[in-house]
């Protein structure tokens, strides 16, 4: 399908083809009819992209701190990766449409295929030819209104939260300060809300729009004409409400809104002007300023928006869907008027041209939607004008969470637990040679693991960790073929395609997990999924990278050993890359070797997370349950053993953990993990010390060893090298040459064993005996 993209680097604008998008449980897969531009919101995106790296950078600072936060903790080579993939990426436009329901999810009742839908979402409602949406951004289509019409849905939201926000009445007065799409829609809900409505815009003809919308007077900023129709219209009092909808760098609209506003007026914010308010202004009349945040309550809360988790009438009167069916009820009964505010309609086709037309100035419009080519379907529950719209309907498709894939042909060895050497340092299991401890069968024989000189790789996920950690190390492996890329998000699978050269992109598991060519899939999704696909893919006959944890809870880690033990099939490596990386391996062995029992000590300094991050989701388990793994791993690594015993304490609100760890030998570690400390210490500290030697490795940059001999490490290292590099590499090396897996399954199994136990012993308030639960 077409959809179109930006890359946010060079500024180029594409109408790219990218994999159709799958139709997921909770939400309906829409044939886009009409699709809006947000001559604001989205030309601003455009112009940003076409900025130099500093002129970016200027735009948004914000970003900035974020990268030089993230220098701090992850070390600027990994820093410049990240940050280079994702400005070096396409990125979608859109976020308004009409269209036709194609295929429908699970769980989805309120509309058929054939149904008329209004759309919103930057990442669901995009200009694209078909989109998944999700059940709370889309409404269904009055039949009285028109699909053209109905395209303005997202943005009448977002104008009707900022006018709730400003809470009108009858016979109020209201200023509305910048007069383009929002701005006119802002005008249109007051005069129906019974209010006197007095605009602002440079523009004369976005002015004599709003007028004979049925706004009173309407005039340039700075012009007498609208301070004394405010005088005379409000007795010299000032207006009740102003509304921002203007954009741009100037405080001109702040401070007329201080000016023409009553005492203890009301001023909300809807578009994204600057905002240096005039203390005295703004204090001497008690202001009430007020920021309206796009289309109500339930943006950006992925409860609501992805999980279709509704919030109660009576606590939340308006929310997302609720704006936008009301929206569309008030057009369909002639309340707002949306035809004087098209000033072009371009095919899908010219979208770019169409795009370079607006940002240069060439086409002055107020509303531009694209039309999107017609295709007959049956029987479409549309009205008469929106006929022969969108495609056959489509099969659900996906990346489904269920078990049971088809079994592939499996080329499996089974490994050998560590052997350990007297003074306690365990073998690599990679190093190890030997014959298949047990295989996979399909059609009644038994497959064994086999030589080969290129493994052909396919990912389940390409998102930043993806795109930044694995995918680059893999590219440049001349043993890895990177076939296929299966992603929720068409855009994501098409960046990865086009960046990394895979062949296939798509958005159907089923498509990968069939392909018996494939010899290893990479599982990089969220922590939720992990346990659910890793089974899907070794009973597939794949080899599996799943990136930490293994699983969220006991029953998902017992599922994978079922499925090990039932398939044979244990060719599996969790991304625990810490025991790989360079300088901790040189640490070790500088160490040298152990007779005694060692004390741990591993402080990470995780720091705090942004409110909106996927880590926080209920869904996806613990912080620690997520990345916990790591620190456990790095010990027991350390150690050559696995934990007996786990006991954890925590601050209040589980802010700070402390976990303390045993060992058979006798030997104890002590992992803090905290989100309190501050940004400018380093992020992993580990301490280790036995027969009278102490080992010191600070975040990956330096180390020490004292001993009798004093060994300190460079004081100038090339990066902050995590060990991933290597990790993959003797993964693909263990592929291609049917060798053991890098780390043996029952590590991987008691590291994600003591990893849960932390919440069990967080709840019970005692040491767990991991030998319970991991006989």
């Amino acid at each position: 399908m077409k959809q179109v993209v930006q890359n946010y680097r060079s500024g180029e604008l594409a109408l790219l083809d990218v994999p159709e998008p799958a139709c997921k449980p909770g939400g309906v897969l829409v044939s886009t009819r009409y699709s809006l531009i947000s001559t604001g919101t989205e030309l601003m995106k455009v112009s940003e992209a076409s900025k130099s790296l500093l002129g970016k950078a200027k735009a948004r600072p914000d970003q900035v701190a974020k990268v030089m936060q993230s220098v701090a903790t992850n070390g600027l080579a990994a820093t410049y990766r990240k940050v280079t993939s994702k400005l070096d990426s396409y990125t979608p436009l859109g976020y308004s449409l009409c269209g036709v329901v194609t295929a429908v999810g699970d769980g989805i009742t309120d509309v058929s295929v054939g149904s008329l839908v209004a759309c919103a979402g930057n990442e669901h409602a995009l200009h694209a030819e078909l989109n998944w949406v999700p059940k709370n951004l889309y409404a269904p289509v009055p039949s009285a209104l028109s699909p053209r019409h109905a395209a303005f849905g997202t943005v009448g939201s977002i104008a009707m939260q900022g006018v709730r926000r400003g809470e009108p009445q009858l016979g109020d007065v209201a200023l509305v300060i910048g007069l383009g799409l929002i701005g006119q829609l802002v005008v249109q809900l007051l005069v129906a809300s019974g209010v006197t409505v007095v605009g602002v815009d440079p523009d004369p003809a976005r002015c004599a729009l709003a007028e004979s919308a049925g706004a009173a007077l309407c005039a340039a900023p700075g012009s007498d004409t609208v301070e004394m129709a405010v005088a005379t219209l409000t007795g010299g009092h000032g207006v009740d409400q102003v509304y921002l909808a203007a954009g741009g760098s100037t405080n001109q609209p702040v401070e007329l809104a201080a000016q023409l506003a009553r005492d203890r007026g009301t001023v909300v914010d809807i578009g994204k002007c600057s905002l240096n308010l005039p203390w005295n202004a703004y204090y001497e009349k008690e202001l009430d300023v007020r920021f309206s945040r796009s289309y109500g309550p339930g943006r950006y809360d992925p409860s609501y928006e992805l999980e279709g988790r509704d919030y109660p009438i009576g606590y939340v009167r308006w929310t997302e869907r609720r704006n936008l069916e009301c929206f569309l009820d008030l057009a369909a009964r002639a309340k707002i008027d949306m035809s004087p505010l098209v000033t072009h309609v371009a095919l899908f086709e010219d979208a770019v041209e169409t795009y370079r037309s607006l940002n240069d100035g060439e086409l002055k419009a107020v509303a531009v939607l694209f039309e999107y080519p017609r295709a007959e379907t049956p029987e479409l529950s549309v009205p008469a004008d929106s006929v022969e719209i969108g495609g056959p309907p489509a099969e659900p498709m996906g990346l489904s969470h269920d078990e049971g894939a088809a079994p592939g042909l499996t080329e499996r060895t089974g490994t050998e637990p560590d052997k350990t050497e007297p003074n306690g340092t365990a073998q690599n299991s990679a190093e190890q040679n030997g014959t298949p401890r047990n295989g996979a069968e399909r059609n009644g024989h038994r497959a064994v693991a086999v030589r080969k000189s290129t493994v052909r790789v396919g990912f389940i996920g390409a998102g930043n960790y993806a795109s930044s950690m694995l995918l680059p190390h893999l590219a440049e492996n001349e043993r890895v073929d990177l076939h296929r890329v299966v992603t929720t998000a068409a855009l994501s699978g098409a960046n990865a395609k086009r960046k990394f050269g895979f062949r296939h992109a798509s958005t159907e598991l089923d498509d990968l997990l069939g392909d018996d060519t494939v010899d290893a899939v990479f599982v990089v999704t969220r922590h939720s999924s992990h346990a659910s696909l890793t089974n899907r893919a070794l009973r597939a006959g794949k080899a599996v990278f799943v990136e930490k944890p293994l699983a969220l809870s006991e029953a998902e880690l017992d599922s994978v050993r079922a499925t090990i033990e039932e398939t044979g099939n244990d060719r599996l490596q969790v991304g625990f890359n810490r025991r790989f990386a360079p300088l901790l391996n040189e640490t070790r062995r500088q160490f040298g070797r152990r007779v005694g029992p060692a004390s741990v000590r591993y402080l990470v300094n995780a720091g705090g997370l942004d409110g909106g991050s996927w880590y926080t989701h209920d869904a996806e388990g613990s912080r620690f349950a997520g990345e916990g793994g790591h620190f456990i791993d790095t010990v027991s690594w350390l150690l050559a053993d696995d934990p007996v015993t786990v006991y954890a304490t925590a601050t209040p609100g589980h802010t700070d953990l402390q976990v303390v760890l045993t060992y058979p030998d006798g030997s104890t570690a002590a992992v803090t993990y905290t989100t309190t400390g501050s940004a400018q210490f380093q992020k992993e500290t580990i301490d280790f010390t036995a027969d009278g030697k102490v080992l010191r490795f600070d975040d990956f940059t330096r180390a020490a060893v004292y001993a009798r001999r004093k060994w300190v490490s460079s004081r100038l290292p090339k990066a902050r090298d995590k060990g991933q590099a290597a990790e993959l590499r003797e993964f693909v090396d263990a592929v291609a040459e049917g060798r053991p897996m890098p780390v043996p399954f029952g590590s991987l199994a008691a590291t994600t064993s003591a990893t849960l136990a932390v919440e069990t012993s967080l709840a019970t308030g005692g040491p767990v005996h991991l030998r319970e639960l991991t006989p």
